[in-house]
């Protein structure tokens, strides 16, 4: 990521004060020792300002989190969801907590790089290593939890992911300039400053605005934790319709509802398990979390973040693709659309080989028979949820006949089900798209449409289409556009790198229910 490297168009964002570069970069101010996000309303002399590539890179150098615009909880960079090489293989990885849980050997093992192989590479792109990333990801989530929950400092600090008490007083203290507990006295008199309504609310927090519900229970195998408040911020434009449409039309019962205008699903993480309500809002996504471990939350946000697909930039996307004629008029009716993704690769995979060659309601009665026979159930107080979705070492053990579709589809899942079991296929966050790709071909039953549509879905590759899907040719020839599936690859390379973008456009022009919100009360 290189846009810290060029000052005078760092030195314009930051005169426009444009909210869009937002984590790309970061600016320090050498007289006062504090870095800011760009769209910080102080103005600062330009001979004194430095700028870097990550909030980590800055507390390295020695500057503390502004007080004012809280750097260090603007949205993450998009730079790390639509490259495929090893810095944004790390960075993924690191969002979702494997320093904080394997350190930085897991980390190389699960890249297939030496430790000193990726604290080289990230130093020099990044500006900080491994560990210096994770650190600065612990210290925002304790904040978070610091001003908006009522947890003790002992459980804030192991929420976080300190290991002790005495590494979580220090970095907070080195970042924010401030102890814990005058971060936390800070919040309430804010909170009480505004008219007695509680805790302030953080929009711009990836995990702001985070409260603890009256709703805290014993924590058990089946019970929740808590259930925490969140608002997850995004870049505008922001378009809704097709990402819940999507989650809500293709739900596999018990896994996935619709309840009280909030899209709720069950997650596993590597701790426990989650289950989640995401809302959206004109500004934010509403989010709640109720954990069995507190130790999951940072990957569950990070989770949430990748599903919904928040971290991108929506007008570079629509820039691109409104370049064709063809294509413009879709751009400006709905403009911001996302990729719908998951909070489980593996899942989604399986779900994809489930929906070869049926409807949709024909895909979600297979998710739902995998899920009441394997599954593992759960306890949900608040709604209809019942179990997590099963294994791939779970579904390895299954019997094929039980099974109720073609021979040829059961080998297929099979066959998928035994290389995820075995570490032969990964799709994890971590995982190099293009091996992902040709291991996924070399499986029986793999063709183009479902390779694109995990390669999409489950790796986040923003370049996938789908160009023999019926629904996109169907578009195409609305369109205009070449309706064969030569000629539609041919013309669909003036919208690379987005062409997963572009499905999602093409789709909308359908009237499907996976492009459209579904109604407030709609079950």
């Amino acid at each position: 990521m290189d846009m810290h490297k060029d000052s005078e168009a760092c030195e314009r964002a930051i005169r426009s004060r444009d909210a869009r570069f937002d984590g790309w970069f970061f600016c320090a101010v050498v007289t006062t020792g504090i870095y800011c996000r760009p769209s910080c309303p102080a103005r600062p002399h330009r001979q004194n300002l430095r700028f870097y590539p990550s909030a980590a890179a800055a507390q390295q150098a020695g500057f503390r989190a502004c007080k004012r615009c809280r750097p260090d909880a603007s949205p993450g960079s998009p730079e790390w969801n639509f490259r495929s090489d090893l810095i944004a293989r790390a960075m993924r990885l690191i969002a979702d907590g494997v320093v904080d849980r394997e350190g930085v050997t897991g980390l190389s093992s699960r890249l297939g790089y030496s430790v000193r192989q990726i604290q080289r590479e990230l130093s020099a792109e990044v500006g900080a290593g491994p560990l210096a990333l994770a650190r600065a990801q612990r210290a925002q989530t304790a904040r978070v939890l610091l001003e908006t929950s009522p947890l003790s400092m002992t459980d804030v600090a192991f929420a976080a992911g300190f290991a002790s008490i005495r590494t979580f007083n220090d970095t907070v203290r080195e970042v924010f300039a401030q102890s814990p507990t005058e971060l936390r006295a800070l919040a309430r008199v804010a909170g009480g400053q505004q008219g007695g309504r509680g805790m302030p609310e953080l929009a711009s927090a990836p995990a702001a605005a985070l409260q603890q519900s009256a709703s805290v229970g014993t924590p058990t195998t089946s019970a929740a934790v808590g259930t925490l408040s969140l608002r997850l911020p995004f870049r505008k434009p922001f378009c809704p319709d097709n990402l819940f449409g999507h989650l809500v039309a293709t739900a596999v019962p018990g896994v996935e509802e619709w309840r009280a205008g909030a899209y709720r699903r069950t997650i596993r993480l590597p701790h426990g398990h989650a289950v989640v309500a995401l809302r959206p809002t004109p500004d934010h996504v509403a989010c709640q979390i109720s954990l069995t471990d507190q130790r999951d939350l940072t990957s569950a946000i990070s989770r949430c973040r990748w599903m919904l697909d928040l971290d991108a930039d929506p007008e570079a996307v629509d820039a691109v693709l409104s370049a064709d004629p063809a294509m413009a008029r879709l751009v400006a009716s709905s403009p911001g659309r996302r990729v719908p993704r998951t909070v489980d690769s593996a899942e989604l995979a399986i779900r994809a080989v489930l929906g070869q060659q049926v409807s949709t309601a024909a895909a979600r009665t297979h998710g739902a028979r995998l899920v009441r026979g394997y599954g593992d159930p759960i306890t949900d107080p608040h709604g209809g949820l019942t179990h997590l979705f099963p294994t791939p070492q779970t579904l390895a053990l299954m019997d094929p006949c039980d099974l109720a579709m073609p021979l040829s589809r059961r080998r297929t899942l099979m066959g998928l089900v035994e290389a995820l079991a075995q570490g032969r296929l990964d799709l994890d966050l971590g995982a190099d798209w293009r091996e992902a790709r040709v291991r996924l071909n070399a499986l029986h039953g793999f063709g183009p449409w479902t390779v694109d549509i995990i390669a999409m879905r489950s790796l986040g590759d923003p370049d996938a289409f789908i160009a023999g899907d019926l629904g996109i040719r169907l578009a195409a020839e609305k369109l205009g556009m070449p309706a064969t599936h030569r000629g539609l690859t041919d013309h669909s390379h003036l919208w690379r790198p987005w062409r997963s973008y572009a499905v999602q456009y093409l789709w909308a022009t359908g009237n499907h229910p996976i492009n459209h919100m579904p109604d407030e009360e709609a079950a």
